[in-house]
């Protein structure tokens, strides 16, 4: 297939990129390189794949030094004009978006670029899919759209309508758009709920890097809600196989969907909710052990309160993925955390 990879040069997008080139589907990757976090990682990422221009313009396309099937355009998604002319050019068979502001903290410094990069970008990737028949679209949801929910473990078919950010808004805003095309325009919609994704090239706003980044430079490290955390840490490589799996079996309608008893993570139109996580939770003090462990040495704490948009706890129920793509993520933490622990130090030559 051809396919579009909105957010190339971020965590989640790079790994997907080189899974599906090694399988020899042809894939355009798509970033606006923002400086949200350190730029440098990003561009590894992009180099790692071919592109290695050191300034790299809007709107051009790049081809990969070393990968036949990739090329790249840096493009905001706000930009309608650019995006359409894109989709009208390269007549996508399907499309992934995983671009996006991310960050649960930053909302609350940033919320416009929330709105601009989340949901006028994602209105956009509609509007493109519907105007260049494009019926095959998963994105990128988030587990912080369960907000005030506490019933775990979490599970599509629960309410969602209370969250606590506006990241989480904006992730919530996004799955009601997809039903809303999935519905009026048939386009096959899948929106996929990540779980605290880490591994190597994570990125360096998340716990993993931050702990990793402090502990080999002998700091200490802020701890929140006094380390009473659940996460269900999910491994990059088990994201990427349940992204593999969707964009090969895109949603279809539910047959047995009761509008009298609406069922919120799927439809009559073509559209599905999907949580992919670890469904095995683990305590936050025994993640950050677990990194103690990796890199030989204890980590100093400083105890934090809970931070404002910040939920305690998070627990996938991966039954659905389980049922429709006969698949459940299972890499065990102590192994991800070593493999990051290797790359950081690789990477950054400590």
């Amino acid at each position: 297939m051809k396919i579009l990879i909105t957010g190339t040069a971020g965590f989640i997008g790079s790994h997907l990129a080189q899974r599906l080139l090694a399988r020899g589907d042809e894939i355009v990757g798509l970033d606006s390189i923002n400086d949200y976090y350190d730029p440098r990682v990003k561009f590894g990422r992009l180099q790692r794949a071919g592109i290695t221009e050191a300034d790299i313009p809007f709107n051009t396309m790049l081809q990969s030094k070393t990968l036949s099937g990739y090329r790249f355009v840096r493009m905001q998604l706000e930009d309608s004009a650019a995006l359409n002319a894109l989709f009208k050019a390269e007549r996508f068979d399907a499309v992934c978006n995983l671009a996006a502001q991310a960050g649960v903290r930053y909302s609350l410094e940033n919320p416009r670029a929330y709105v601009d990069a989340n949901i006028v970008g994602f209105l956009n990737i509609l509007e493109a899919c519907r105007h260049h028949d494009v019926s095959n679209l998963c994105y990128a949801s988030s587990s912080s759209v369960y907000g005030l929910n506490s019933s775990l473990p979490f599970s599509t078919h629960d309410n969602v309508d209370h969250p606590i950010s506006l990241y989480a808004a904006s992730k919530k805003s996004n799955e009601l758009m997809a039903h809303t095309y999935s519905h009026l325009f048939g386009i096959r919609t899948t929106g996929l709920r990540f779980f605290t994704v880490y591994g190597p090239w994570g990125r360096p706003d998340m716990a993993l890097f931050l702990f990793t980044k402090a502990a080999l430079a002998g700091e200490p490290i802020q701890v929140f809600n006094n380390g009473n955390m659940l996460r269900d840490f999910t491994y990059i490589d088990d994201i990427v196989e349940g992204l593999v799996r969707v964009i090969d079996n895109p949603a279809s309608a539910n047959s047995n969907w009761d509008s009298a008893q609406p069922d919120p993570g799927s439809s009559s139109a073509p559209f599905k909710i999907y949580n992919i996580g670890n469904n095995n939770p683990v305590k936050l003090m025994d993640f950050i052990e677990a990194i103690e462990t990796a890199i030989g040495k204890p980590i100093e704490k400083i105890m934090m309160p809970l931070q404002a948009g910040d939920v305690p706890a998070t627990f996938a129920n991966v039954d659905d993925l389980v049922e429709d793509m006969d698949y459940k993520p299972a890499t065990p933490v102590q192994q991800g955390i070593d493999n990051f622990v290797t790359w950081y130090r690789e990477f950054f030559k400590i």
